[in-house]
């Protein structure tokens, strides 16, 4: 049982991710290590988009976006997790958990959304070529990306009201390496059922109804494919999905292995690892993939830093 005496919450407590001494510095230079590129990656990538005008097209201006958030999304996580390793603290405030706490729900939610769009914006290009300008149309697209920053935002501000009106216990021992909304809200003595409510609504909401979208689009591109006479154009029309499937399933599949393994598990050490490959693995991959994967991506970044497209 967790102890029930209530106290005025100043901080909480992350998890250690190795009481290991010698470790420390080995993990707290790889994680700086994987933190830059995933910074260096993604603003290169969202820099040849701006750059080179043949990119300006919705597919990248989402990927843009898409860029943009990883970038959010690791540091609302991997910079605290640092300077934890490096001063041997794992205490962070209580403001300061419920601020990662804002960004980190209004970048993964995000993140969810611009994955859905990309795959709505896959099916108009291969299920209807023809009337592709017009239905992605610049305003639609700015519409799409400003709704879900929009939907997002109010989403995170909410959870993060909910959490003000909760008093916590004694054990403020937080089970990952971050402050997130699950697991505040488990450490909680007062009444979280409100709280609980709307995890589970936001759960189906924001991760479900873009999850249905993106396979509701794959459906249908498959569909379209399949009766594609030509085994060329079969070929380039899957090409063009790809990087964007890889994606979809990095994201999907880490982000449910946190939330299922914190769900049933009482390993903490279990769904660290999880969430270290949902916050810091997949943005840092991201850029890879859709770089190596995008000759029209390989030669804008060959253009921005001034290398001809032959020699990759």
């Amino acid at each position: 049982m967790k102890p029930r005496n209530e106290t005025t919450v100043s901080e909480f407590l992350l998890l250690e991710l190795t009481q290991d001494a010698e470790l420390q510095p080995v993990l707290f230079s790889l994680f700086l290590s994987m933190y830059l590129v995933t910074v260096l990656g993604n603003l290169l990538i969202i820099l040849a988009v701006i750059s080179d005008s043949h990119l300006h097209t919705p597919m990248y201006l989402f990927l843009s976006n898409l860029s943009l958030t990883d970038i959010c999304l690791s540091t609302a996580t991997v910079p605290k997790m640092l300077a934890n390793i490096r001063t041997r603290s794992q205490s962070i405030t209580y403001a300061g958990c419920l601020t990662q706490t804002c960004f980190l729900l209004t970048s993964a939610s995000l993140e969810s959304f611009l994955l859905a769009v990309m795959a709505y914006d896959r099916y108009v290009a291969i299920c209807h070529p023809l009337r592709y300008t017009d239905m992605m149309n610049p305003r639609l697209c700015g519409l799409l990306v400003s709704l879900s920053l929009s939907i997002c935002s109010v989403d995170a501000l909410l959870h993060s009201l909910m959490l003000l009106r909760l008093s916590f216990c004694t054990d403020l021992e937080i089970s990952l390496f971050f402050c997130e909304v699950v697991q505040v809200v488990k450490l909680a003595c007062s009444d979280t059922l409100v709280n609980n409510l709307l995890i589970y609504f936001a759960a189906c909401t924001l991760g479900g109804i873009p999850l249905s979208g993106i396979i509701c689009s794959y459906t249908q591109i498959a569909s379209s494919i399949l009766k594609m006479p030509s085994s060329g154009r079969k070929y380039k029309a899957f090409s063009t999905c790809g990087s964007h499937l890889s994606v979809v399933s990095l994201f999907y599949g880490t982000g449910l292995g946190v939330y299922i393994s914190s769900a049933v598990s009482d390993s903490s050490r279990r769904t660290a690892v999880a969430s270290v490959m949902y916050t810091v693995v997949t943005p840092v991959l991201n850029p890879f993939i859709y770089s190596l994967r995008n000759k029209d991506m390989k030669g804008a970044l060959c253009k921005l830093v001034g290398r001809r497209p032959s020699l990759l």
